[in-house]
């Protein structure tokens, strides 16, 4: 590990005194992105809908006012009359309907609580991606240029060598292809790390600078618990789960919702009433008024199997969602399994990488020793910078797998 980290030392210039680490921008991206805003407000909604359900526990109050005008009189009505209406009434009972609907409600609520927790998580998981693909692309943007100066270097001194006719002229263009292909790369390498730094910027929505992101976390490798450990926690706590769960309750009290038709309604019902033969209550000459107050019991008896229909309709619903609840759990299971196992050998990569930079470097030791004693061929040498990077490249790699596959399982246990 201690040259693990020298090695990063090298590969990374990024010694700043100040700096962003990655849980500030994953709350500087929690704070600006507007889907955040989005869900917060889709759970605001939920609140009303839970508010509308409740409001069948309160009675009900209606007013109304009516003019007319006839072509002529009738025997119970006046060509020109006008009625004042008011009436309070209230649900009694209505099958446990309203039970149902508020509890369900509540749920619904739930889950979109779920869906705003795993949407900050995605975000989260996103950022600390992008941060290490600049990580990664800063390496390897390192790499590429100590290439560059290598075959730099060795190319001037082929070109000295060339001059006082040490080597042939196929020789030193040899060293310039390999050269060139190095500047390519390099180019290339400083392309990916600004193109990073975008993507970064995108996700969490405001100007990033370079100098700034220390990657501190990557110092030293993750270490994780056991599979059974992160499994538990990922089927208990995941809010994708946690969602449909959620959901397939709120879904089963809908059941019963529907159900609640095939019983009876009782509602109590109170109206007031005034009549006068004017357009304005109050103006005409034969006033009347009535107050009724009325205890209704009534049941729909046929509705065409409409009833039937919705209840078996969310029934269907229900296990619509058991099955999407199956299919979930089992996916992200396997995931979960793939992801160690990704782990695993990424993080047995890194010791092998390093292992090979060691080699890699006394190779090119060796090579170039015999080179300038004339017992080694310039391809002998070329072969052995390029082996040096490709073991430098391999490193960074495995190294940024092992904390993609972390972030990944982290985030499937909803730790981020």
């Amino acid at each position: 590990m201690k040259l693990l980290n020298c090695i990063l030392a090298i590969l990374l210039s990024s010694n700043v005194a100040y700096g962003a680490h990655l849980s500030e921008l994953q709350k500087t991206a929690l704070e600006n992105r507007k889907v955040i805003e989005k869900y917060k407000t889709n759970l605001e909604k939920s609140d009303d809908v839970e508010s509308i359900a409740k409001s069948g526990y309160y009675p009900s109050l209606d007013l109304g006012y009516t003019a007319t005008m006839l072509d002529e009189d009738s025997l119970f009505e006046q060509k020109e009359n006008s009625v004042a209406y008011g009436a309070v009434s209230w649900n009694i009972f209505a099958g446990f309907r309203d039970k149902y609907s508020i509890r369900s409600a509540q749920l619904l609520s739930n889950a979109e609580a779920f869906k705003l927790q795993g949407i900050e998580q995605d975000i989260k998981l996103n950022v600390a991606l992008r941060y290490l693909s600049i990580y990664h692309n800063q390496a390897n943007l390192k790499v590429s240029e100590d290439s560059y100066a290598t075959l730099s270097k060795m190319h001037e001194d082929a070109k000295n060598r060339f001059e006082v006719g040490l080597i042939k002229k196929n020789e030193l263009l040899k060293f310039k292809v390999d050269l060139d292909n190095a500047e390519i790369t390099r180019k290339k390498a400083r392309a990916g790390v600004d193109k990073s730094v975008f993507l970064l910027q995108r996700e969490i929505d405001t100007t990033v600078n370079l100098d700034e992101l220390t990657f501190h976390e990557f110092t030293e490798l993750p270490k994780l618990a056991g599979h059974g450990e992160y499994e538990a926690e990922m089927l208990s706590s995941n809010s994708s789960i946690q969602l449909l769960k959620e959901t397939i309750e709120a879904s089963e009290l809908g059941i019963k919702a529907e159900k609640s038709r095939y019983y009876p309604s009782l509602d109590l019902k109170s109206s007031y009433q005034k009549y006068d033969d004017d357009y304005i209550i109050g103006s005409g000459n034969s006033p009347s008024e009535e107050i009724r107050t009325q205890l209704v019991l009534s049941m729909n008896i046929f509705d065409g199997f409409g009833k039937k229909s919705r209840v078996n309709k969310a029934t269907l619903e229900t296990r619509t969602l058991r099955y999407d609840l199956e299919e979930l759990s089992r996916d992200l299971t396997t995931g979960l399994k793939n992801l160690y196992l990704d782990y695993q050998v990424s993080s047995s990569n890194v010791i092998v990488s390093e292992s090979s930079i060691e080699q890699a470097e006394e190779n090119l030791r060796i090579t170039r020793l015999s080179y300038e004693e004339g017992l080694a061929k310039e391809s002998d040498l070329l072969d052995a910078i390029s082996n040096l990077s490709r073991a430098k490249y391999n490193f960074v790699a495995a190294k940024s797998e092992v904390y993609d596959t972390y972030f990944k399982i982290i985030r499937s246990a909803e730790g981020l």
